[in-house]
Order: C-alpha cells, then sequence, then structure tokens
C-alpha cells in the first residue's frame, strides 16, 4: 500500500537501517545513496519512491538476476551488495540537508567503510560526493582514490528528478562498475589460487 500524504509527512527526519551483510561476509559493493527520501522513510525501504531508477539499474546491468522490489533489499547481502546513505535523516530533497550533515555523513561513512571493508564504495550523487568531502572537481565514474580500504566510484543520483540521466545511460553507468567488481573479485580469486605444475 502506498503511504499517505500524512506517512510521507510523519516520516520526515525517520532513520532508515543500513542493509549490510555479517561482520566478516563479504561485500563487493557498497552503495551509498545521499540520504533517505520521505517515501523511503515511510516504507523503511531504501530507493523506494516510484520513479527511482536504482532497482532497475541494479538489475539491468547485471548486478542482480532479477529485477527486486525495494521491499526485497535484505537479499542484497546475497548478491555480495549493501546500502547505506550518506546522510542518515530523511527529507523531502536532498537539498534540505545541510553541508555540516554531510560532512558528517562522510565521516561516518569512514567509519563504516573501515569496518565492512568493501571492494567498492559507489556514491549515488555527485554533488553530494563533491560537499561532503571538499572535492569540487569529482565527475562521475572510478576515482583514482580510494576511499580507507575501497576502491571508489561515482555513480549518478538514481532519481527520477535527475534527468540528465535516463535509463539506459544509467544502467550503463552501473554496469561498468560491475564489470570492474567482478574483475576485481576474478583477480582476487587468480592470486589465492596455488600454482599447478605443468
Amino acid at each position: 500500500m502506498r503511504p499517505t500524504k500524512a506517512d510521507l509527512e510523519a516520516a520526515r527526519d525517520r532513520l532508515i537501517p543500513d542493509v549490510l551483510p555479517p561482520d566478516g561476509e563479504p561485500l563487493r559493493v557498497l552503495f551509498s545513496g545521499i540520504n533517505p527520501g520521505l517515501y523511503s522513510a515511510a516504507t523503511g525501504h531504501h530507493f523506494a519512491r516510484p520513479g527511482n531508477r536504482f532497482w532497475p539499474a541494479l538489475h539491468r546491468s547485471g548486478f542482480t538476476d532479477r529485477l527486486l522490489h525495494p521491499s526485497e533489499q535484505d537479499l542484497l547481502p546475497g548478491y555480495g551488495l549493501g546500502i547505506t546513505n550518506l546522510a542518515p535523516r530523511a527529507t523531502a530533497r536532498a537539498d534540505e540537508l545541510t553541508g555540516e550533515e554531510l560532512r558528517d555523513g562522510g565521516r561516518r561513512l569512514t567509519a563504516l567503510v573501515e569496518r565492512h571493508r568493501p571492494a567498492y564504495l559507489a556514491i549515488c550523487g555527485v554533488t553530494a560526493y563533491r560537499t561532503a568531502f571538499g572535492r569540487p572537481g569529482t565527475e562521475i565514474g572510478p576515482q583514482d582514490e580510494t576511499f580507507g580500504p575501497a576502491r571508489l566510484w561515482i555513480l549518478p543520483n538514481p532519481s527520477g528528478l535527475n534527468a540528465s540521466w535516463q535509463p539506459d545511460r544509467l544502467a550503463a553507468e552501473f554496469a561498468r562498475l560491475r564489470e570492474a567488481a567482478d574483475a576485481l573479485r576474478t583477480s582476487g580469486r587468480a592470486r589465492r589460487s596455488p600454482r599447478t605444475s605443468s
């Protein structure tokens, strides 16, 4: 059932728990949204608002073998994936967040990455990343710098309001990340495999 207008208003400032594997379990990619929208906060599910392209892009890029509904978010750790947010407070629009909230969220995200050690941290929203980490020149795509133990990839904001990134283009960028994460996993397995004598 869709949240009512009253449900949405009551969800303002609510927090949504992260979706993460148990400590010590492998985490291929940790996706970080900017902050929960009111629709997500009202349902308790990340990227839940109709029109958000996160879940379709995740499937079309090959991260999941079928299109997951936001209510199935707890299946993600089985794919080696997780979700968090840069800032935990739910708002109607991301631009309601203060710069200080984003910077505080950046410090929290740093601690989370140190604890769970994903192969890649993928931040969904380049403008928020620039503010949170003081990187005004950052562009979408893989970054040369790492984020603690994780490689860093900046993705477009998957919100339906982001008109410059239509579904095909968004899915293609997610696919580039998936291919990089797959290649990293394959090379890691190769390094761990014992040599065989010829």
